[in-house]
């Protein structure tokens, strides 16, 4: 194990947690932990809580005592687009990831993504194009049709999911397209019940293409985990909302304001 103490943190991983005690008793850190114990690099893992009321943050207390490389930040619940933000924003690491609690794309993937950096990409992130396995057909049909959307009234053609929860930047391109993000939306404010939306995905690729960041879509295996927040009708309009709100910023010239490029 590589200490904090030490002046460079290779590899940062943001986790955002929302009531996800079902996954914690399955053992998702300690799976993490041990993965990222057996890799030669110095790394930090950043467990950022989104108001969790079903015992979580105790849980995930008790963990990080005894795991020093593990940190919590607690936030009032402010949706998944504020806890990665609060995540990445206090981020150390060279290269910075951000992953889903439930471990549907394996920690293990991050070893495809990362090296790509070495190739000069800015920001590498995980496709499940094609390898959906488990998920129902209404779901599969669902993101073929918000692949197309996307496409057609954002303009990113060239990536093929960009819902895959496990996305990779380095230090630079992390801090420059989040603090953007946080600036755009003044900061991400409080609300009720789930709040995880395609926009934040696709909102966040799409500044990261028109500041000019080196993108890289890399083929990673992915299970389907059913989830009690998922609700594919009202996801699906959110989803199509949210699609409509980024292009109305586009055409306004929200994205280009006091942008600074990639240089």
């Amino acid at each position: 194990m590589y200490n904090l103490g030490m002046k460079e943190v290779h590899l940062s991983v943001v986790i955002p947690c929302f009531e996800e005690m079902s996954n914690l008793q399955k053992g998702v850190l300690d799976k993490v932990n041990r993965f990222l114990d057996r890799q030669k690099i110095s790394y930090e893992v950043i467990i950022v809580d989104d108001g969790s009321k079903d015992g979580s943050v105790d849980f995930i207390r008790e963990f990080i005592a005894e795991n020093e490389c593990f940190t919590l930040v607690e936030n009032k619940h402010m949706g998944k687009a504020g806890a990665v933000t609060t995540g990445i924003l206090k981020a150390k690491g060279k290269i910075v990831l951000f992953t889903d609690m439930d471990q549907a794309t394996p920690i293990e993937e991050v070893n495809k993504l990362l090296p790509y950096f070495d190739e000069g990409y800015d920001i590498v992130i995980g496709s499940r194009a094609g390898r959906r396995k488990g998920a129902p057909i209404a779901r599969r049909f669902i993101s073929a049709a918000s692949i197309y959307l996307t496409r057609l009234i954002v303009g990113l053609r060239n990536i093929s999911d960009t819902q895959c929860g496990f996305k990779a930047f380095t230090a630079k391109a992390a801090k420059d397209l989040f603090t953007e993000l946080h600036t755009i939306h003044h900061g991400f404010k409080e609300v009720s019940g789930s709040a995880v939306t395609s926009g934040f995905d696709v909102e966040l690729l799409y500044l990261g293409q028109n500041k000019g960041y080196k993108l890289k879509e890399v083929p990673v295996n992915w299970l389907h985990v059913e989830t009690r927040r998922v609700n594919l009708v009202k996801d699906s309009i959110t989803g199509f909302w949210d699609l409509l709100i980024i292009r109305k910023n586009i055409m306004n010239g929200i994205y280009d304001a006091n942008v600074k490029r990639k240089t």
